[in-house]
């Protein structure tokens, strides 16, 4: 079921529900630094149809595009800021929202990886994808965190290592997680389709090694799947 536009307060969104009645547990799925796209509604979409209210904010429509990246980037390596505010939003959203169960998740890709990371930490929330994602700058601020799903890529270099040291901060502060890397993925391995914009080849291209790996994906779902449907819809 396709999902439709929507508001999160002043911003632009995407609402996708699963088919039948509720109430189900909801998602916020926070999009690549590319903004709600193609990808990321295909994603939406995908995650009702898995049973959860899915909801994705789109944090760069406040105003012009790259200054609202700068504040959103700024606000993911701070931890805190106007970006996570409207995450928040969301997930208030959700609760509010009758079909819901009142438990909500959150889930990221890229830049919205490293915010469900941060998110995770805090209270509010019953577990955290973290699909490629930037790791908080301080591992502390995920003492206490809820239950964490991550993959990662091994041809992605600009997060060489991330798989391991969040794995060892998860463990070390006891937090129920389920952390792979995939040897044969690079970054967004996870997308319907390679979107990566003209400008951007060289880094995609030769760092990032950006773009679908369908048998990576598999597996990461059936990962995802079966993590939320222990701890977010049960």
């Amino acid at each position: 079921m396709a999902g439709v536009a929507t508001r999160v307060g002043d911003l632009d969104g995407y609402l996708a529900a699963p088919r039948g009645e509720g109430p189900w547990p909801g998602l916020v799925l926070v999009h690549e630094a590319f903004g709600l796209d193609e990808n990321m509604r295909a994603l939406t979409d995908r995650m009702a149809a898995a049973g959860y209210l899915t909801l994705a904010p789109d944090l760069l429509s406040r105003g012009l595009r790259p200054v609202c990246l700068r504040a959103t980037m700024q606000a993911l390596r701070r931890g805190h800021g106007r970006a996570v505010d409207d995450i928040e939003a969301a997930r208030a959203r959700l609760v509010e929202d009758d079909r819901c169960t009142g438990r909500v998740g959150v889930i990221g890709f890229c830049m919205g990886g490293g915010f469900a990371l941060v998110l995770a930490g805090r209270a509010g929330w019953s577990a955290a994808v973290a699909n490629y994602g930037l790791l908080p700058e301080e591992p502390d601020a995920l003492a206490g965190a809820c239950p964490v799903v991550a993959s990662y890529g091994g041809r992605d270099r600009f997060l060489a290592g991330a798989a391991g040291r969040l794995e060892a901060a998860l463990s070390a502060r006891g937090v129920p997680h389920d952390v792979r890397e995939y040897p044969d993925a690079g970054h967004s391995f996870l997308n319907p389709t390679d979107s990566s914009p003209w400008w951007l080849a060289p880094m995609a291209r030769f760092v990032l090694h950006s773009g679908p790996e369908p048998g990576s994906a598999d597996d990461a779902w059936r990962r995802i799947d079966a993590f939320l449907a222990e701890h977010l819809a049960s």
